[in-house]
Order: structure tokens, then sequence, then C-alpha cells
């Protein structure tokens, strides 16, 4: 095996045992964690943080970020709620809706970046995430609404013998994606628009258009986490628009092994890292910890995050010096 493939295994095998040890831990504080119900309740709640890292993991890639995916996924919950509240309950009007309001949010989000120049992308999506917050407040008149076709509920609440129907689809289109990025000439402009942004420009690589679709499929999946919280509440609140939702996607991303320096980033660390989050918050719920803590443990998670990104950036740039030095040498 080769040392690449030894690395790889190791960042996973890492990430993994950090899971582990927080279950074992939270089984010890709490009879209720290893319940089936509760295993199924996290896997719930990792559906809707997996979905947004989805997006956020193609952007991250291209060393770039989306501050907009959870304004972006309750602004879509809120135009289905503005259309119930209307009468419309056709549950393929709805969907469409929602898909078409995130995708195009995350298509102008990308145009910002590619086409208007903007200077980075925090700059435009951390505009639009408040843009999104009030626009989520404007569509439902500042009104929590409920009431929801069942069939449109169902991506949140549907089970097989208990077991969350989301987290499937989910699944399927983390395979999809990883298919898309390992296997495909998009998916390697993708990794090569971000780790090499040079290489990317004399290979002939139009990196605005490549750009442009990390951000979209990134809106396109903030959508389908609208509409599973949805069904995971009953409920859309244009307030929980400013939640952190966003900053949940990125620990996911960062933990599984994704770098804000662009290149790196899979689609199964991703996965791993939404259910270390999920896991987390579900803790925090079992244990009956207050809000503040909370807030308080994830923001260290969330610098933890960022310090092993920049831990694992050093070694990499040292392990790189030290094989051009013997290269040089031999």
């Amino acid at each position: 095996m080769s040392k690449k493939k030894l690395g790889g295994l190791g960042q996973y095998i890492g990430t993994l045992g950090a899971l582990l040890i927080l279950c074992v831990i939270l089984a010890i504080a709490s009879d209720k964690f290893l319940s089936y119900s509760n295993i199924m309740s996290i896997l719930k709640q990792t559906t809707f943080t997996a979905l947004c890292s989805a997006g956020m993991l193609l952007c991250l890639i291209t060393a770039g970020i989306d501050l907009s995916v959870g304004a972006n996924a309750t602004f879509c919950a809120c135009m289905i709620g503005m259309l119930v509240g209307k009468g419309i309950t056709n549950p393929v009007i709805l969907i469409a809706v929602a898909l078409i309001s995130g995708t195009a949010i995350g298509l102008i989000n990308g145009l910002l970046l590619t086409r208007l120049h903007l200077p980075h992308p925090f700059v435009s999506t951390l505009g639009m995430k408040n843009f999104l917050w009030g626009a989520a407040l404007l569509v439902t008149g500042s009104q929590m609404v409920s009431g929801f076709p069942s069939s449109v509920m169902a991506l949140g609440t549907a089970t097989i013998g208990g077991f969350p129907i989301g987290y499937i689809v989910v699944v399927i289109i983390y395979i999809i994606m990883h298919i898309l990025l390992t296997r495909t000439a998009l998916g390697r402009s993708i990794y090569c628009a971000g780790g090499n942004p040079e290489a990317t420009r004399l290979s002939g690589i139009n990196s605005a258009n490549v750009l442009t679709f990390c951000y979209t499929l990134s809106g396109f999946m903030a959508a389908l986490a609208g509409i599973v919280s949805i069904g995971r509440s009953g409920t859309c609140n244009g307030a929980t628009a400013i939640q952190p939702y966003d900053t949940d996607a990125i620990a996911s991303c960062v933990i599984g092994g994704a770098s804000f320096m662009g290149g790196k980033g899979t689609m199964l660390g991703t996965m791993v890292g939404a259910l270390v989050i999920a896991t987390l918050r579900n803790g925090f719920t079992l244990l009956a910890i207050s809000s503040a803590v909370q807030n308080m443990v994830l923001g260290l998670v969330i610098i933890a995050a960022v310090l092993l990104d920049v831990y694992r950036e050093s070694m990499a740039a040292s392990a790189r010096r030290k094989e051009a030095a013997a290269k040089a040498k031999g």
C-alpha cells in the first residue's frame, strides 16, 4: 500500500476514532444514547447537516466558502410555507419552487464571484445570508407556518422500520457526488481549481464555470435541506435563518479532511464529520446542557477544526520541503 493511501486511511481512522470516542462518552453519560430511537434521531439530524455540508464541501475544495447555506435552506422552506399559506398544496409545485429557489440563489452566489468579481465568496455569501434572513421573514410575514402536505414532509419524517428515508437519500447523493469528484473530468477540475489555480489556467479549464457550478449545486443542496427541515419540525420559521447551520456544515467538512486552502476534501470524510456534529448536538440535548454552553462548545469545535486544518497544511508543506530537498540531494 502506498504512503498516499496510508495517509488517507489514517485520516479516516482518526475521524472515525473521534466519533467513536464521542459515542462512548455519551453512552456513559446517558443510558438513552444507545437506544434505537435515539440513534435514528441522530441520523435524522445528520440528514440536514450532511445536505448543507455536501454543497459546502465543493465550495471549500475550490478554496471558497458558502456562508448562506443555512439561510438558503430556511428561505426555501419559507417559500413553501408562503405557497401553503396561499392555499397551494400540490407537492410537485411546492418542491419544485423550493428547489428552483435554492438553486437560483446558489447561481447568484456563483455569478457574484465569477462575473462581478467580488473579492472573496465570504463577502457575497455573508451578504446573501443576511438578505435571505430578511427575505424568509418577509415571505412568511414573520409568522411560523404549519399544515404542510404529508408528501412534502416525507423526506424529513418517513422511515422504513424506524430508519429515516431522508438519510438513505443522503447516502445515495453522497455516492453520486463521490463518483462526480473522483471519476469525472469535472471533479478533477474542481480539485484543480482550488488546489492549483495556475495549473487550472494553463490546462484551459474555465475556472469561472467550475466555480459557478459548485455554488449552484450548493444552493440546490441547501434547498433539499430546507425541505428536510419542514419534515423534521412540521413548521417553517424565517427567524431560524440566522441559526449557525453554515458553521455546522463548515465544521463537518473540515473535521472530515477538507481545507480552507482548497484542493482537499472527500464525501466520506464529510459524512463522518456531519455525524460528529449531529452526535454532539444530540448529546447536548440528552444531557440538558444549556444553549449558552452549547454555543461555547460548538465554537471551540469550529476553532479546533480550523487549527486541525492549519496543522495538516503545515505538515503537508513540511513533507513537500523534505521531499524536494531529498530529490535535490539525489
